[in-house]
């Protein structure tokens, strides 16, 4: 990884996380409109919706306030801003005029509530929703020094999807990767690894409970 076009900023983190099957998908096959993960795929988050932190940041009640929902909120708790792929905003990726979801899945009150960069080759004037503003930038590398500047002393989130964090990982953009490993097989879909994947990782932490493994990696600098 380079000095400069790697890590968002020297000695400014930014990290990943997201849940995996044990087949090693982040969706299931046939993703619609109507099923954005895919057949099976809602599962691989049955874990995260059940937490108190979840419902929470999503105006719900309830919830179980455990392992799960404590590291949940750490993990909110460290974003400045995020970096996601516009199929993870819209499920689209033409024109945004032939978009049939131009403003996302999360309604009027998103629950990000700092700013969000949106990656697209299709220009488009900012959304702001609630008091999430959606930003959206043609380049990995522009997104990053954004959302750098925008996210002040926290970290840079990326969010995913799959080929956001593959384009994050391969550019030397992570300095930490969580995956939150469900007990499912999805059979096929949407992996979170490209095939000839590399990065330098070490396992830093491990935290289990019934519902999920959670596993967090450094990454290293490679040579």
């Amino acid at each position: 990884m380079s000095s400069g076009a790697g890590r968002c900023l020297e000695g400014m983190p930014c990290f990943s996380d997201i849940t995996i099957s044990l087949d090693g998908y982040v969706a299931g096959p046939n993703a619609s409109l109507e099923e954005p993960l895919g057949r099976g795929g809602e599962e691989l988050h049955d874990w995260l919706i059940a937490t108190k932190a979840f419902r929470d940041r999503h105006g719900g009640e309830g919830g179980e306030d455990n392992a799960d929902s404590r590291l949940v909120e750490a993990n909110v708790a460290r974003i400045g801003a995020v970096v996601m792929g516009r199929r993870m905003f819209s499920g689209g990726e033409g024109p945004w005029a032939d978009d049939p979801n131009p403003n996302g899945w999360w309604g009027d009150d998103p629950p990000f509530h700092v700013p969000v960069f949106v990656l697209t080759h299709h220009a488009r004037e900012p959304l702001r929703l609630g008091d999430t503003t959606f930003t959206f930038v043609d380049g990995f590398d522009e997104a990053f020094a954004t959302a750098r500047e925008a996210a002040g002393d926290r970290e840079v989130h990326v969010a995913g999807g799959a080929e956001a964090i593959q384009e994050a990982l391969a550019g030397g953009m992570l300095d930490e990767l969580q995956l939150h490993v469900a007990p499912l097989f999805l059979g096929g879909g949407t992996r979170l690894f490209a095939e000839g994947a590399q990065a330098d990782v070490e396992l830093t932490g491990a935290v289990s409970s019934p519902a999920v493994a959670h596993l967090t990696y450094s990454v290293s600098r490679r040579a």
